[in-house]
């Protein structure tokens, strides 16, 4: 028998996205930032066991042109033979300044145009290898020197863009990586001309709140790109960089683990394709160190709750996509629908608020006696139905439920309002 959903419309449709990025469907979107390019492959398998699937790391200007108009490629081309034999897709930052042509970051005319023959030949390198590759990072802060200067960034972004298309028209390029949603800076580039070449938007969007209220600025930014795009382009925003450090006020280390699970699915809600937590490991063991202790495992790799939260997400959702948000009558409340490519059904439920308990209606009665549910922290247990639905606990972490064939009774249609 079918399981039917009671839905008028889509959450999203699925123009939404780029064909450059992966389909919606868990985990091809889940991503994680490295420092490193050669070697630690015993880090790699464990990412991969993750079940990460981007991999974010600098793409260094000046490490591989150490004579002008000679490129090394050599440690990334070890680094993208190693993700590729993990099934995880490069996501390069074509980034910082090179002291063979400017000490600060690239703003005069034969800087700017050396920055762009450089990545031209990176793309032309890595033509086919299916690399995501960003324009510099989070150049509206202290990464680029001696100050931000949007008109700086703009002129190198647009060079850039140029030169990357004609080395390979089939190029995934993305831009600008912003920290934050600096609305000024975003306004210039998007109305510079640069979205005729972007594949998609990438943000920071980190911030000391709980991922669900990134939802205003999303839908800001979209409206902006909507504004700004070659007509008849839907151009998709990426989750770029993002994470909370298990040191910042408020955040435990399991605060952490339920916030990097949210923070995939309510991106996915929003129509993000792909999010990159911030970040793999630990800088360093300085517990009082927002930078060393941001990651899913220790600096000596082993496992933090937030990699076991993931390696759960990824597991217990393989192959499903979100079909809609059942609505409990809080707006605190997320109960998100997940169907797989069979028809079977999971939820995934959490809340912002308090923990309480929440009631759920089933379409068909009778049809089982209990569902299964795990969640980020490894528990795991059953739900007893009762009459016409059933009741579960809803809490800040995260809760996987398997519905099999029972039908789900969702008495309001989904919308695309987080």
């Amino acid at each position: 028998m079918k399981i039917r959903l009671l839905m008028a419309i889509a959450l999203f449709p699925a123009s939404v996205f780029a064909s450059a990025f992966p389909e919606p469907v868990l985990p091809a979107g889940v991503g994680v930032n490295i420092h490193f390019t050669q070697g630690h492959e015993h880090d790699l398998d464990m990412i991969s066991a993750a079940g990460f699937k981007f991999v974010r790391m600098d793409f260094n200007w000046a490490a591989t042109e150490r004579v002008e108009g000679s490129y090394d490629w050599s440690a990334y081309d070890e680094l993208t033979a190693n993700l590729e034999r993990r099934g995880i897709r490069p996501y390069y930052i074509l980034d910082y300044s090179n002291p063979l042509y400017e000490k600060e970051s690239p703003s005069q005319p034969a800087s700017i145009a050396a920055f762009a023959r450089w990545a031209a030949a990176a793309a032309g390198h890595f033509q086919g290898r299916r690399v995501v590759w960003e324009i510099w990072n989070e150049p509206n802060g202290t990464f680029w020197k001696p100050n931000p200067n949007v008109g700086q960034y703009t002129a190198l972004a647009l060079a850039t863009c140029q030169a990357v298309r004609k080395a390979d028209p089939r190029a995934i390029i993305i831009a600008p990586a912003s920290s934050g949603f600096p609305w000024r800076f975003l306004e210039t580039v998007l109305n510079s001309g640069v979205l005729a070449y972007l594949d998609g938007v990438s943000v920071h969007p980190y911030r000391s709140s709980p991922p669900e209220t990134v939802a205003g600025d999303y839908q800001r930014l979209r409206e902006l790109i909507a504004h700004c795009a070659p007509k008849g382009r839907k151009i998709p925003i990426l989750s770029g960089e993002w994470g909370y450090s298990s040191y910042t006020k408020g955040v435990s280390l399991q605060t952490q683990a339920d916030f990097i699970a949210r923070q995939q699915l309510f991106n996915l809600l929003s129509g993000v394709p792909v999010s990159i937590w911030y970040d793999w490991k630990n800088d360093g063991q300085n517990p009082a160190n927002v930078h060393e202790n941001s990651g899913t495992v220790t600096y000596d790799l082993k496992l933090k709750p937030a990699c076991v939260a993931i390696q759960t997400l990824t597991r217990e959702l393989s192959g499903y996509r979100i079909s809609g948000r059942y609505d409990t009558g809080n707006k605190a409340d997320f109960m998100l629908v997940l169907t797989n490519a069979e028809g079977a059904v999971k939820l995934a439920a959490w809340t912002v608020d308090k923990p309480h308990l929440a009631t759920f209606a089933l379409w068909q009665p009778g049809s089982v006696k209990n569902l299964s549910w795990v969640d980020g922290e490894g528990g795991g247990g059953t739900v007893k139905i009762e009459g016409n639905g059933f009741t579960c606990e809803l809490s800040g972490t995260p809760k996987y439920i398997t519905l099999g064939t029972v039908h789900l009774n969702m008495p309001m249609p989904p919308t695309n309002v987080p």
